[in-house]
């Protein structure tokens, strides 16, 4: 099975020189990112989940009812709020939506599980930092779903022969068919492979003029757009099965 999840937060980086880009605007950005993901998954009839920054979930009310009304999953993206913000914004969704938020993604910034089942999450899906150097890195750990305090943990997915994450960074950069080749061989181990990607990436870095780094820039924007509508093709012509984090997990 292959999880296809996304994380919609606004790009953190500074403007080049004599560029200048308001608070307003970047929210603009990722929201046309995040549009031009759905009319990618729409075309190709895949249902995905998407994780909402938490700081943003207010701003984009009319989108994440559209996410929802397309029949994806709507889940939060935790980056450093805290547990009563998390609530209140957890409340607010799920009045407007009148639908359950069962997923809270994680990064460096972690609120316990305890506390996260208190607020009524069934699920937390912890990424980690991606690495210039993670190649460098052999990383081993159980990719099998695990329940502590009542909630399920999703780990983040590792291929066990190349021993390279499914992270945002790796698509962005591996060659499509070795990526795919990948995902392949790791499916005849693994029961599913969980995929992610940042909105942000799908960003024209060249019209806004953004200072992110040479190999973060490599493959944004439109050819972002491209890799991910290959990556659909083929999941598609090999009968792949794909599937939103909380139907595969309850």
């Amino acid at each position: 099975m292959i999880l296809l999840t996304f994380n919609v937060v606004n790009i953190e980086s500074e403007n080049k020189k004599g560029f200048q880009m308001n608070a307003e605007e970047r929210l603009e950005i990722t929201e046309s990112n995040t549009k031009s993901i759905l009319r990618i998954l729409d075309i190709y009839e895949t249902k995905a989940s998407f994780f909402i920054e938490i700081s943003i979930v207010e701003n984009f009310k009319n989108l994440i009812k559209a996410i929802s009304a397309q029949g994806h999953e709507i889940a939060f993206y935790n980056k450093n709020s805290s547990a009563s913000q998390i609530e209140a914004v957890k409340k607010t969704t799920e009045d407007f939506l009148e639908k359950q938020i069962r997923g809270i993604r994680q990064k460096e910034f972690k609120i316990g599980e305890t506390d996260l089942k208190l607020m009524g999450f069934h699920y937390i899906s912890n990424i980690d930092h991606a690495d210039i150097l993670f190649p460098f890195k052999r990383l081993k750990r159980d990719s099998a779903i695990t329940e502590e305090n009542g909630m399920s943990i999703v780990p983040e997915s590792i291929s066990p022969y190349s021993q390279l994450p499914y992270n945002d960074f790796v698509f962005q950069v591996l060659p499509m068919k070795y990526y795919q080749n990948m995902v392949f061989e790791t499916l005849k181990n693994d029961d599913f492979v969980l995929v992610y990607l940042d909105s942000w990436q799908f960003t024209d870095l060249e019209k806004y003029q953004f200072k992110v780094p040479f190999y973060r820039r490599y493959n944004t924007g439109k050819k972002m757009e491209d890799k991910l509508e290959e990556f659909l093709t083929w999941i598609n012509k090999n009968e792949m099965a794909t599937s939103r984090m909380k139907d595969y997990i309850f």
